[in-house]
């Protein structure tokens, strides 16, 4: 039996150059970390820059006259209240409810939009959307071929890709193409860490000398476990580990990106979820004594982690974990079965990490 070949991003020379450990990832080859360590990756998207390769994620442009009303109809978010340049968090669902996929769009023109999609759902997504698409007056294009995707992250982030763009970088949440280095990119004032930044969409071709110009500039090549770190630490779920068809927006904690009354593809599922309240949350909660909880790790009495690490920037171990909903307040412990052993922890507040609890 062969084994599937994995894809590579326009980075991957430039991984291998600066001492990357690579792993499989979404179908992909991607650096889990550099030389350096993840401490110290994380450490610099806290305190100062770090740039991630984040290529392998896809990207599906829609547009034309019924662009609008055919985002409304599959994305959980309202779509009409994206203004040109702007942008939104936004989940897809089944009929049932189910979590597809978590999504960022962006609103480039009045009838273009360019939605990001997690690498490992990226051709189910597209597959999904264009069975829908069919009922609609849009122009549906898989163009994840186009792309390069670049994460600058943290306090300096902005600083540094402002060094070297032809004018104001776009506010968070905001989109708008830019000169980045002589070339072409979309930025966006987005990211998955917690911290300020952009994120930098451009041609293949261009990507490395805007990675090499970066690095030069300061800012330290990150890997996907400072990324995980990163983000489990203000509480960003990931898809595959926090969120799955079999959950729903609700009980992720994800009803605030859910618009009902749009009508989107499961919404009357979502609604009765909201209604009924769910019989399980998702929670993040720190460990109280030596120890770290992984994904898959039942709880006693109910529940389980879906996502658990050591925490760089608070010393402890953290994680996100479904619990059922009468046990899930902020205070409540939790006795965690880690491979035969008993951790305890306790229910906190999202997210773990703000700059007030640095230190």
């Amino acid at each position: 039996m062969t084994t599937p070949t994995l894809k590579r991003t326009p980075l991957f020379d430039a991984h291998v150059a600066a001492g990357a450990k690579l792993v499989p990832f979404g179908g992909w080859e991607m650096p889990v970390q550099y030389t350096e360590g993840v401490r110290a990756e994380h450490q610099a998207v806290r305190e100062r820059a770090g740039v991630f390769d984040v290529s392998h994620m896809g990207e599906v442009q829609c547009s034309g006259p019924g662009a609008e009303a055919f985002l409304q109809h599959v994305l959980s978010n309202d779509v009409a209240k994206m203004a040109i340049g702007g942008a939104q968090y936004s989940l897809l669902c089944n009929e049932d409810g189910g979590l597809l996929d978590d999504l960022f769009t962006y609103r480039l023109g009045p009838d273009r939009f360019l939605t990001v999609t997690n690498a490992s759902n990226h051709e189910s997504d597209f597959a999904w959307l264009r069975e829908r698409a069919a009922d609609h007056d849009v122009q549906l294009d898989d163009v994840a071929g186009a792309y390069a995707m670049l994460a600058v992250q943290g306090p300096r982030a902005r600083e540094l890709v402002q060094q070297i763009a032809d004018s104001p970088l776009p506010p968070r949440m905001q989109a708008a193409p830019r000169i980045i280095l002589g070339r072409e990119a979309l930025v966006c004032g987005t990211g998955y860490t917690g911290e300020d930044g952009v994120e930098l969409l451009l041609a293949p071709a261009d990507a490395p000398a805007v990675w090499e110009e970066l690095l030069r500039r300061g800012a330290l090549p990150c890997g996907l476990a400072a990324r995980d770190t990163l983000r489990l630490e203000v509480c960003y779920p990931l898809y595959g580990n926090d969120l799955s068809t079999d959950r729903n927006p609700i009980e992720a904690g994800l009803g605030w990106a859910c618009k009902e009354d749009t009508g989107f593809v499961g919404s009357e599922a979502v609604r009765r979820a909201r209604d009924d309240g769910p019989e399980q949350k998702l929670v993040a909660f720190k460990i109280t004594g030596p120890g770290i909880a992984r994904q898959g790790n039942p709880l006693i009495g109910g529940g389980e982690v879906t996502s658990g690490t050591m925490s760089p920037s608070l010393g402890v171990g953290i994680g996100l974990a479904y619990v059922p909903a009468e046990r899930a307040a902020v205070g409540e412990t939790l006795q965690i079965d880690v491979r035969g052993k008993t951790r305890t922890a306790v229910i906190a507040t999202k997210p773990l990490y703000t700059k007030e609890t640095d230190g």
